[in-house]
């Protein structure tokens, strides 16, 4: 009886472990794609985009494996088994393609400055009854990684009094493309918003230390840089900046508030 079942088992687990394998490679490419480019450092942990990657694949890459090891039996004909593993390859890749819509769909498109504070905006947040309205030279959805723009300040009472109704209704100031401006025509705001570290070093003693070496291996100077605080979907961190130029130096998980 043993003698009959171990090459039947071990059949079965060589085509799984190969099916576990090219899963894997398909696994590190789809990383490169969304880590390299669609939530690159912090947005893969201030957009929760790590933990809803692993979700997806991991549950891809165990399905398939798995599949293979139950359906798998040299004693079909060659057609009825290959039909059988094309059918859970398509099976595989369908998941895994509807996985990688539903990271794209939730990716990090922009970080905003949007009056006293940064807001990273995705692609969902995005209401596409506006897109047409996207100031020139935006993209709206960019599919290479999150860019800097900047809230404008309203034309009049009445845009601001739309404009808060909306975000009462869930849809924020920095996720309205009409509301768009270049970051570089915002800098003199920002400046004028960002606030000294030393306040920040006053409230977190402890990280003081920290947040020099993070200003000064980004080539700031970490007893003159400002900072204010970012929004994200997981988290809030804060956003160091240089003092002249207002660009943005590096990022903390510190709240700032």
């Amino acid at each position: 009886m043993l003698l009959t079942a171990s090459p039947f088992w071990h059949d079965r687990l060589r085509a799984s472990a190969i099916h576990l394998g090219l899963s894997l490679v398909i696994a590190v490419v789809a990383a490169l794609l969304v880590f390299g480019i669609w939530y690159p450092y912090p947005y893969r942990e201030i957009s929760g985009g790590r933990d809803l990657f692993v979700l997806v694949v991991s549950v891809d890459v165990i399905l398939g494996p798995l599949i293979t090891l139950a359906v798998f039996n040299r004693s079909k004909p060659w057609t009825e088994l290959r039909r059988d593993l094309v059918i859970v390859v398509l099976i595989q890749l369908a998941a895994l393609a509807y996985g990688l819509w539903t990271v794209s769909v939730a990716r990090p498109v922009h970080m905003v400055f949007e009056f006293d504070r940064f807001r990273v905006v995705h692609a969902i947040d995005v209401p596409l009854e506006l897109l047409d309205k996207t100031p020139s030279g935006v993209d709206a959805l960019p599919l290479t990684g999150p860019t800097l723009l900047a809230v404008r300040p309203f034309r009049d009472d009445q845009e601001k009094m739309d404009a808060t109704m909306a975000a009462l209704q869930g849809v924020s100031l920095s996720a309205r493309p009409d509301l768009w401006q270049s970051y570089t025509d915002a800098s003199t705001r920002v400046l004028q918003a960002a606030q000294p570290v030393a306040i920040l070093k006053t409230r977190y003693r402890d990280r003081a230390a920290e947040m020099d070496k993070l200003v000064a291996s980004a080539g700031g100077n970490p007893a003159s840089v400002v900072f204010l605080p970012l929004i994200g979907r997981t988290a809030s961190w804060t956003v160091f900046l240089d003092p002249a130029t207002a660009r943005v130096l590096a990022t903390m998980p510190l709240d700032a508030f």
